[in-house]
C-alpha cells in the first residue's frame, strides 16, 4: 500500500507507529488546526486529540480517517492487531479476487473472511452497505464463480459465503434474515479462547456462548476432557449449532466468578447469554460429547432454565458482589494496604460518631443540671416565704 498512515501520538501505543508497518512507511506528527483542512487528503490513522469533531466520548479513542469517513478501532491495544485494522481500513472496501491462486492466498492468510459471488444485484448493494459498516471487524471480498474453490456448492447466484474453519457457510436471507446481522454473528471463528474483551464482542453477535473453564497448568484427564468435548461439539456440530451457538475455552474462573457472582469448581462449563448476563448451567458433570449436545439442546428447547440476568435486583446484587470482590482483592494482595485504605476512614467515622454521642450526653448532663438546681432554687424560695409568714403572724399576735 503506497498510502502513508500518520497518527498523533498515542499515549497508550506510541511505539506502534515508530516502526515500519507492514504496508507502507508510518511516522507520527502532532496535529495542529491545518489538519482539519487537509486530513481528507490522505489516511490518517490517529489517537484523538479532537473530539468536538468526531463525537469522542472516551480516552483513549483510536479512529481511522479516511476522506470524509472516520472508522472506529475497537480491538485489543496491540501492535499487530491495530496494524492489521489499519491495513484492512485503509485498503479497498470490496477487494476483488481474480484467480484462484489468489483465493488460496486469502485463504491462508485470513482466519475468517467474506466473499461476493455475482454480477450487479440487490444483494450486491446489501454486501457493500454490510462492508463499510463491518469492516472494522473482518475482510470483505468479491469473485466470480469460476474463481472460487471447486468443493463450493451454489444452489443460486449471487451469493455471499463465509469461509472459517476450514469450511464455508452461504448466507441465506430466509434462514439468517438481515445480512448486517448474519455477518456480524458470523466474523468469529466458531471455536475460540475466551477472555473478557471478546465475550464483550460476542455480546453483539446474539449468539449463546458456550464455554469449558478449566485450568491450562492443570493436566489431569477432568480437564483435558473436557477441553477436547467443546472442541468436538464446535467441529462435529457446527452445521447444527453455528446459527445459535459460540464455542470456546477460558483458563481459570476468575472472570466468570465476577459475571456470574458465584464460585464455580473447575474443570466446568457454562453457557452464556452475553447480550443480558443470563447463563445455564448443568446440574451434572459432563462425560462425553453427547452429553454436551443434550445440555445444548435442553438449552435450546427450554427445558434448562436460565439464571441471572440484567434486572434491577440483579444490578444491585452485581455491585454488592463487586464492591466485596473488591475489598478481598484489596487485603489478599496487601493486608496492610486494605487496613489503611479501609481502617483508617473506619477509625474517623468512629471518631466523629464518639464525639456526637458525648456532646448529646454533656447537653443532657447540663440540662438535668439546670432543672435540678430550678427545682432546689424554688424550693428554697417556698421555704424564704413560708418563713417570713410566720414571722408577720407571730408579730400579729
Amino acid at each position: 500500500m503506497a498510502a502513508r498512515t500518520r497518527g498523533a501520538a498515542l499515549r497508550l501505543c506510541a511505539t506502534v507507529f515508530l516502526l515500519e508497518m507492514a504496508f507502507c512507511k508510518g511516522y507520527v506528527e502532532d496535529l495542529d488546526e491545518s489538519f482539519k483542512d487537509n486530513r481528507k487528503d490522505d489516511i490518517w490513522l490517529v489517537d484523538v486529540s479532537i473530539a468536538s469533531e468526531f463525537g469522542v466520548r472516551g480516552y483513549p479513542t483510536i479512529k481511522l480517517l479516511k476522506g470524509d469517513l472516520a472508522y472506529n478501532y475497537r480491538g485489543p491495544r496491540t501492535k499487530d492487531d491495530i496494524i492489521e485494522f489499519a491495513h484492512r481500513v485503509s485498503g479497498a472496501l470490496i477487494r476483488p479476487l481474480p484467480s484462484q491462486q489468489m483465493f488460496e492466498h486469502v485463504q491462508k492468510r485470513h482466519r475468517v473472511f467474506f466473499v461476493y459471488i455475482g454480477g450487479e444485484s440487490t444483494l450486491k448493494e446489501k454486501y457493500i452497505d454490510a462492508a463499510s459498516e463491518l469492516i472494522v471487524y473482518t475482510y470483505f471480498f468479491s469473485a466470480s464463480e469460476e474463481v472460487v474453490p471447486e468443493y463450493v456448492t451454489l444452489k443460486e447466484m449471487p451469493a455471499v459465503l463465509v469461509f472459517k474453519d476450514e469450511t464455508y457457510f452461504v448466507y441465506d436471507e430466509y434462514e439468517d434474515g438481515d445480512l448486517s446481522s448474519w455477518i456480524n454473528r458470523e466474523r468469529f471463528q466458531n471455536y475460540l479462547t475466551m477472555d473478557g474483551f471478546l465475550l464483550y464482542e460476542l455480546g453483539d453477535t446474539g449468539k449463546l456462548v458456550a464455554i469449558a473453564i478449566i485450568d491450562e497448568k492443570n493436566t489431569s484427564i477432568e480437564h483435558t476432557r473436557l477441553k477436547s468435548i467443546i472442541q468436538e461439539v464446535a467441529r462435529d456440530y457446527r452445521d447444527q449449532f453455528h446459527r445459535d451457538f459460540q464455542f470456546g475455552l477460558m483458563d481459570g474462573n476468575d472472570y466468570i466468578n465476577s459475571l456470574l457472582m458465584d464460585e464455580l469448581t473447575v474443570p466446568t462449563v457454562v453457557v452464556l447469554n452475553t447480550s443480558n448476563q443470563q447463563y445455564f448451567l448443568l446440574d451434572r458433570q459432563i462425560k462425553n460429547t453427547e452429553d454436551m449436545v443434550q445440555f445444548i439442546n435442553s438449552i435450546l428447547d427450554g427445558t434448562v432454565q436460565a439464571q441471572g440476568g440484567d434486572s434491577i435486583l440483579q444490578r444491585l446484587k452485581r455491585m454488592v458482589f463487586d464492591a466485596k470482590s473488591t475489598v478481598v482483592s484489596i487485603f489478599k494482595s496487601s493486608p496492610i494496604m486494605g487496613c489503611f485504605l479501609f481502617g483508617l476512614p473506619l477509625g474517623v467515622i468512629s471518631i466523629m460518631c464518639y464525639g456526637i454521642y458525648t456532646a448529646d450526653t454533656d447537653g443532657g448532663y447540663i440540662e438535668e443540671r439546670y432543672e435540678v438546681y430550678k427545682s432546689e432554687t424554688e424550693s428554697q424560695e417556698a421555704t424564704e416565704e413560708s418563713r417570713e409568714r410566720r414571722s408577720q403572724g407571730a408579730d400579729s399576735l
